[in-house]
C-alpha cells in the first residue's frame, strides 16, 4: 500500500491502541503505528517471508492462516481490528468482519475498488480490470471477490455493524466525493451495531 495511504489509515486509529492487523503482511502500518502513535498489538499474516519481515522489523507477529478465523482471540480483546486488502482474500469475509467486531472496539477495512471508473471502463470493453490496486489478471489472481463501496455498505448492515466513517483513497490521496467513481480503494472504519 502507498506509504501516503498508510497514513491516512493510521490516522483513523486512536493514539495509544491495542492493534490487532490481519494480514499484515511485512507490518509497515504497525511499525508505523507504534512509532507514530505509540500503539500496541499484534501482526496475522501466513506467509513465511512477511512473518519474518515483521520479526526483522520488531513487529509481534503469529503466523496463521485467517481462513481459521480468531477463535484464539478473547471477545474485545483490542481497541482497534485492522483488515486492510485482506477481506477480497477470504473465502469466510462475513464471519470475519463479525469475528473482526467481536475480537476489537473498532475496525478499519480496505479492499479495491471494483466500481473505480478505469475498473468499469475495463469491463465495458470486455476485459477484467489490471490497475495499481488490481494487478493481477483475472486467471491468476489470489483475490476470491471483487467489491464495491455499496457492497460493503450492505454487507456491514447485514453482519450488524456500524459504518463511523468510509472514503476512498487513490494514489495515497483521500477521495471523499463520489468515492466509488473515483478511488481505487475503499474504507471502511466500523464498530458493533447497537
Amino acid at each position: 500500500m502507498n506509504p501516503n495511504a498508510l497514513h491516512h489509515i493510521a490516522r483513523l486509529v486512536p493514539e495509544g491502541a491495542a492493534v490487532l492487523d490481519l494480514g499484515c503482511g511485512e507490518g509497515q502500518l504497525l511499525a508505523l503505528l507504534k512509532a507514530e502513535r505509540r500503539c500496541t498489538g499484534y501482526g496475522v499474516e501466513i506467509d513465511d517471508a512477511k512473518v519474518l519481515a515483521c520479526v526483522q522489523r520488531g513487529v509481534n507477529v503469529i503466523q496463521r492462516n485467517l481462513e481459521e478465523g480468531l477463535s484464539i482471540f478473547e471477545s474485545n480483546s483490542f481497541d482497534v481490528v485492522l483488515q486492510l486488502d485482506t477481506l477480497q482474500n477470504l473465502r469466510n469475509t462475513e464471519a470475519m468482519l463479525r469475528e473482526t467486531a467481536r475480537v476489537g472496539r473498532i475496525g478499519i477495512v480496505s479492499f479495491p475498488n471494483f466500481a473505480h471508473w478505469p475498473n468499469r471502463l475495463s469491463v465495458l470493453r470486455g476485459r477484467m480490470p489490471v490497475t495499481k490496486a488490481l494487478p493481477y489478471q483475472w486467471f491468476d489472481t489470489p483475490n476470491i471477490r471483487v467489491g464495491t463501496f455499496k457492497d460493503f455498505e450492505a454487507l456491514a448492515g447485514q453482519c450488524g455493524l456500524r459504518i463511523l466513517e468510509g472514503f476512498g483513497l487513490h494514489q495515497g490521496q483521500v477521495v471523499r466525493q463520489w468515492p466509488n467513481l473515483l478511488a481505487s480503494t475503499a474504507v471502511f472504519k466500523f464498530e458493533r451495531g447497537g
